[in-house]
């Protein structure tokens, strides 16, 4: 069927309400043209190698900034916001038990498949576009497009010093995607200036000091890329990962929009009640990790970005996450050491020895003639336990 032809604000008002009945927590409309700032910012950041080996949109910054390769044709950008600042973690998730110190944190936004929600919320307003006769496609967490210029440019909200986009009174604790048509919409922009003013609290308390200047993050600094990027983590922000296992708030928990968002009124049908996070999901077992199956883990954690889906990457954070949080004494940490010091994969053993090294095992470090391993050996490491200190360290705290 052949698409109607010039514009309808009808139209565009009906698809506002039945994004916001779906559930999206904003949605707005943007005219479908190359993207920019986002096009040359992308080509700059990668030219610079503020973008290290991230891809997505990265990858191919002509392709992501240009809706005609979504959907040739394209006329319209629908951009829909989805909440999840309201999902709190599961009480139930274990907090005692033999494993219980060893417990790393997982991001928010991985608790729980919200982009599977957003889709949903998306589709719905893309199937209205279908039945009137246009193209539409629905577009979220992939490398086809910047969902945030996206935002940006329906006016949902302002780009902020960490590079998340802020939605006034809400905050960033949101996902985005965008609905592709050849329908000729009423755009709802300008986008928004900055509302950020003279506050720098996402940029003094990034742990690495990634927000290298406002609305600019340097990815090989950022813990959020640095515990998914393949290869070794860089020894200088080891430390830094603390509990980490996937993802980091920190820019977000301490912005205060966000913790003083005002709770999104909701249309009828729509879900911004408080929802809990399942079992294993934000936390995740250290021990389990590094015992459990690549299968096991896959099927579990598998929603995870987890490079060439290699768990041993998974692993790798896991031991600098065991090196940060356990107790020399706990009983599992010196059984886990061994396993890892004596693995086949390097990379591995590197990352174990810095643990052993870390909480004053060094006398578990076997004779390993592997060059990356020796400059491991051979590194200085800001402990936090001396050698035998952890005798003393090992009362109540002590899991049994």
């Amino acid at each position: 069927m052949t698409a109607a032809t010039g514009r309808s604000p009808e139209l565009t008002a009906d698809l506002l309400g039945i994004g916001r009945k779906a559930g999206l927590a904003a949605v707005g409309v943007a005219k479908a043209a190359v993207l920019e700032p986002a096009r040359s910012v992308l080509e700059l950041r990668k030219a610079s190698g503020m973008a290290g080996e991230m891809q997505f949109t990265y990858r191919n910054p002509q392709r992501s900034t240009d809706p005609e390769t979504a959907l040739p044709g394209a006329q319209s950008l629908i951009a829909g916001a989805w909440a999840y600042g309201h999902w709190q973690p599961n009480p139930e998730e274990s907090t005692a038990g033999a494993q219980s110190r060893l417990q790393a944190s997982v991001a928010r936004y991985s608790w729980h498949d919200h982009y599977a929600d957003l889709e949903a919320a998306l589709q719905q307003v893309a199937d209205v576009l279908i039945d009137r006769g246009y193209r539409a496609r629905v577009v979220a967490d992939t490398n086809s497009l910047v969902d945030r210029n996206v935002a940006w440019r329906a006016g949902l909200g302002w780009y902020g010093k960490n590079s998340n986009l802020l939605i006034p009174k809400a905050g960033s604790w949101f996902v985005l995607g965008a609905v592709v048509t050849d329908a000729v919409l009423d755009p709802t922009g300008p986008p928004l200036e900055d509302g950020c003013g003279p506050c720098n609290q996402c940029r003094d308390d990034c742990p690495t000091g990634a927000i290298v200047a406002p609305g600019v993050v340097d990815a090989t600094r950022c813990l959020a890329w640095i515990v998914q990027a393949p290869g070794a983590i860089p020894a200088e922000y080891r430390a830094a990962v603390g509990d980490r296992i996937y993802g980091c708030d920190d820019c977000q928990d301490v912005c205060p929009p966000n913790r003083t968002a005002e709770s999104t009124e909701a249309e009828p049908g729509s879900t911004t009640s408080v929802m809990v996070a399942g079992p294993n999901r934000a936390k995740a077992d250290i021990a389990w990790l590094l015992t459990a199956s690549d299968e096991d883990v896959l099927d579990r954690h598998g929603r995870w970005y987890i490079p060439q889906r290699n768990v041993d990457f998974i692993r790798r954070t896991a031991l600098v996450v065991l090196g940060n949080v356990a107790r020399p004494a706990d009983p599992m940490t010196v059984p886990l050491l061994r396993t890892y010091l004596a693995s086949e994969d390097p990379v591995l053993r590197v990352h174990a020895t810095w643990a052993a090294k870390r909480l004053g095992l060094e006398t578990l470090l076997p004779v390993d003639d592997h060059p990356d391993v020796l400059v491991e050996q051979q590194r200085p490491v800001d402990a936090r336990f001396a050698a035998n200190e952890w005798q003393m360290s090992s009362g109540p705290e002590v899991v049994s």
